[in-house]
């Protein structure tokens, strides 16, 4: 055999030999984008939340810069950039995304019908049309949902025991962000707390101190912010106003007690995201949305701000305090 003949066979020898292990160590990087409807890239918690998110998928086995990377975006609350953001994502056809509540899903569902989408942090995911059954959601959407509306009742069971003289609730929430709130607000019927529930639909902060200066005209008056992303997006501007118009509130966010609210009776969120990333890693590797039923919260929690409630000059009664998971005080 020539020396060239030699040389050439072997070369390609050594490239057949080595070409497994080359194989194994050029593992392809997925592509996982993340839409944060009712959150900025400042807010604290919400960034807690996607790092908790993220290393536990870094536990599952999907490190950043070696077999994953992320496209995240930041709403804000804001509807046309959640929609704009939804399209902009579905585009670069990931592998998959998380949505983070209802208008995220519900513009990410209007943008694509291929790409697995997870949600997180959704009410009633049946009722509003994302997925067909709990069971078998169908379709490219599965997720974790976060309260149903008995959830709400008993948040404001709990307000009007540490506030007996309410009798009248302001239920804020935004209608083009959330309008399901609508239909909870025509099938309330008779399952009221004792006081009247007044919807106060609110588009932006002006509207928003406005309906706080109407609500606080009449005595006995108490503010309900249920978890949608517009509101939740303003939780500071909200707890200040009430506040200043010394209005007792129950929040749908945890967020809100530690920025100034008084109580909230709502699931874990934490623990959400960190249970989400079990399904994003199912669906790389291989699963479909369709056949991963919807999960529903195994823990809710009752925050009690002391601070708030005596500075509104209240007294938590001790059967709540007794039941409550954190107290701020």
């Amino acid at each position: 055999m020539k020396r060239r003949e030699f040389i050439t066979l072997f070369g390609g020898a050594a490239a057949v030999a080595t070409s497994p292990l080359t194989a194994l160590t050029q593992e392809r990087v997925r592509l996982i984008g993340v839409l944060m409807a009712g959150s900025d890239g400042r807010d604290q918690p919400a960034q807690t939340r996607i790092a908790a998110f993220r290393s536990v998928l870094q536990e599952l086995g999907w490190s950043e810069n070696r077999n994953v990377r992320f496209e995240i975006r930041w709403a804000g609350g804001d509807v046309g950039r959640t929609r704009a953001f939804a399209a902009e994502l579905a585009a670069m056809a990931p592998d998959v995304i998380l949505a983070g509540g209802t208008t995220a899903i519900a513009m990410l569902k209007q943008a694509t019908s291929s790409v697995p989408l997870v949600f997180v942090v959704v009410n009633d995911p049946v009722a509003q049309g994302f997925v067909a059954s709990i069971a078998h959601p169908g379709g490219n959407i599965t997720g974790f949902s976060y309260i149903d509306y008995s959830v709400i009742g008993k948040a404001l069971q709990l307000l009007k025991q540490v506030a007996p003289n309410l009798s009248r609730v302001g239920f804020m929430f935004n209608p083009d962000a959330y309008p399901y709130y609508e239909t909870y607000l025509k099938s309330l019927g008779e399952e009221r707390q004792g006081f009247d529930l007044v919807p106060l639909r609110v588009h932006s902060d002006d509207e928003i101190k406005r309906a706080f200066a109407s609500l606080a005209a009449t005595p006995g008056a108490g503010i309900m912010a249920p978890p949608e992303p517009f509101t939740s997006s303003r939780r500071k501007l909200i707890v200040d106003l009430a506040a200043e118009y010394r209005l007792p509130g129950s929040y749908g966010l945890r967020d809100y007690v530690t920025d100034g609210g008084m109580m909230c009776y709502a699931p874990n969120i934490l623990e959400i995201y960190q249970r989400s990333a079990a399904y994003v890693d199912r669906v790389l590797k291989g699963a479909k949305p369709a056949d991963l039923p919807v999960q529903a919260p195994s823990r809710f929690e009752l925050t009690i701000n002391l601070k708030v409630a005596k500075a509104l000059g209240l007294d938590i009664p001790p059967g709540v305090l007794a039941i409550a998971d954190e107290v701020l005080e």
